[in-house]
């Protein structure tokens, strides 16, 4: 009989977990048909308006935005991964973090080794990894999925900025997980500052005269434009994490809700099979205690 208790007592522990798991599945498939068109409708804004700037950067001059795209000599770098403040969504973050150590140890090895490589974490469970690495620690960001929308960036973005612009570091790098569907995110590193703009030419008519009229003028525009590029590529490189997050816990639930029915299933077999038994043992008792009077 205590076979058959602790038998019961597990199909109604994985019973339970199943509901858990299934509910969470839901959740996360409603938020990520949220964040999924967010980052899609993103996508092409960010991109028209990184083209844009490449196609001004010839006449970025003198303009005091063109300190953005200076490219010094790499002798501090700092890493941004970004992941996710909860778990159960397989390996998002781990393979974020992986990921990160191993670019930190092939590519800034040098740097590692004079303390030049730091890192500012998005995401609580990065934080809570990083915080006891060896790596230099500068930071973290844990609320900004709290309320995930483009004024919630800005001050993220600016102080990323004021790092590269102040000579803090000479380049800064994002790792995270690029959407591509719900069971699908590729992890992407991207330079986010220097910014990389191709060698280009200045296009002009045949009067010499500039095919571009700015308005109300070239200073105040690329003053403008070049600092807004930046923090929308912060904000689209954000999102992009958030919806694969939610695609990742998706489908992790997914194939947990999946696990716990083809154990309840084993589980329910064995209770029968043991109960089978037990009432066949009684039975035989029985007859043998008749027989014997």
């Amino acid at each position: 009989m205590s076979n058959l208790k602790e038998v019961r007592t597990r199909i109604e522990s994985v019973n339970s977990t199943m509901q858990i798991t299934s509910a969470m599945k839901m959740v996360s498939a409603s938020k990520l048909r949220k964040s999924q068109n967010a980052i899609l409708n993103m996508r092409p804004y960010a991109s028209k308006l990184r083209e844009l700037m490449q196609n001004l950067a010839p006449y970025m001059g003198k303009s005091e935005m063109a300190k953005y795209t200076e490219q010094p000599e790499v002798k501090k770098v700092l890493l941004v991964p970004v992941t996710s403040n909860r778990g159960l969504c397989g390996a998002f973050n781990t393979s974020i973090i992986r990921h990160t150590v191993k670019l930190a140890v092939e590519q800034y090895n040098n740097l590692i080794e004079e303390n030049n490589l730091a890192v500012f974490c998005i995401g609580k469970k990065g934080d809570d990894f990083f915080k006891k690495y060896h790596f230099q620690y500068t930071g973290s960001e844990i609320q900004v999925f709290d309320h995930l929308n483009f004024e919630h960036i800005i001050p993220l973005a600016e102080y990323f900025m004021r790092l590269f612009v102040e000579k803090e570091f000479d380049r800064i790098v994002f790792v995270y997980n690029q959407f591509r569907s719900a069971g699908t995110q590729v992890i992407v590193e991207e330079q986010l500052l220097p910014l990389e703009l191709p060698p280009q030419k200045i296009d002009e008519l045949d009067d010499g005269v500039s095919k571009y009229i700015f308005e109300p003028d070239q200073q105040q525009i690329l003053d403008t434009l070049v600092p807004k590029t930046i923090k929308m590529q912060v904000y689209k490189m954000i999102l992009d994490s958030f919806a694969s997050e939610h695609g990742a816990r998706m489908i992790a639930m997914h194939k947990a809700t999946d696990n716990a029915t083809e154990m309840l299933k084993e589980l329910k077999l064995s209770y029968n099979k043991a109960r089978q038994a037990a009432i066949t043992n009684e039975i035989i008792e029985i007859v043998g205690g008749a027989e014997a009077l």
